[in-house]
């Protein structure tokens, strides 16, 4: 793994160098793109004066928080009972699969006039974003999950909801991962791009107004941001996801 993370890590730096150099001999135009250099010290200059910078972030992080939340908890109930269901889920396993091949945004008016220009336009839709790829990553994961445990609760004699918490949950955990990390990277589309579109705050708010008055450096500091956090998040959930893997195998 140490390999793979070296490799990993020689292959983001050889594309930020190549970058940085094509920047500044001018093959990319400084108009299109500055270096990423200037990047990082742009961001940093954002954080250090910006006013709007800290209650952006913070409207940002509480929807995308409270869309990951109803993206992962909707996603595990609804593909519990989804799963329950063979014939319901014949049906609907056409419509997971093109799911992502219609544009979540075609909603958005439809959002508005249910929930209003907000918050929870934007939460819904990150939630849309995000709840499918749970909904099948739990599908996949309980159909995983080793027959002989369902056959314990069945003896046992536990409940639907019993069997869901204490056998279904846990056995399927390493494999929920997986949906996890993609409800994550939906939501984070969907609230960024949300904000981007229509919204009086948050970071894809200020990459619009930057991008329309032409302030490259406000711009692209904050994809900066927005691009570690999501690396970084992904890189936690992924850490977590190889611990739970290793813990269950060796249980």
């Amino acid at each position: 793994m140490t390999r793979v993370r070296l490799l990993q890590f020689v292959i983001v730096g050889t594309v930020v160098l190549v970058l940085e150099l094509l920047c500044r001999i001018g093959i990319i135009n400084r108009f299109t793109m500055i270096p990423p250099s200037e990047m990082v010290l742009a961001l940093g200059h954002v954080v250090a004066t910006a006013p709007w910078f800290w209650p952006d972030v913070r409207y940002t992080l509480g929807n995308l928080a409270a869309a990951i939340g109803l993206s992962a908890v909707g996603g595990f109930l609804i593909g519990l009972v989804v799963h329950s269901m063979p014939r319901l889920r014949r049906v609907l396993d056409p419509i997971f699969t093109s799911y992502y091949a219609v544009p979540t945004f075609v909603l958005y008016p439809l959002l508005i006039v249910f929930f209003g220009i907000g918050p929870a336009s934007l939460i819904v839709l990150g939630a849309l974003f995000g709840i499918v790829a749970m909904i099948v990553a739990t599908m996949t994961a309980i159909d995983r999950i080793p027959r002989v445990l369902l056959k314990v609760a069945r003896v046992s004699r536990l409940g639907a909801l019993r069997t869901a918490l204490l056998m279904k949950l846990p056995a399927a955990s390493p494999h929920l991962m997986t949906g996890l990390r993609l409800a994550v990277a939906y939501s984070v589309i969907g609230i960024i791009a949300g904000e981007f579109i229509l919204s009086t705050e948050g970071i894809g708010r200020r990459v619009a107004l930057a991008y329309n008055n032409f302030d490259n450096q406000t711009m692209y500091g904050l994809l900066v941001l927005i691009l570690a956090f999501a690396i970084s998040v992904n890189a936690a959930l992924g850490a977590f996801e190889q611990a739970l893997h290793r813990r269950w195998y060796r249980a």
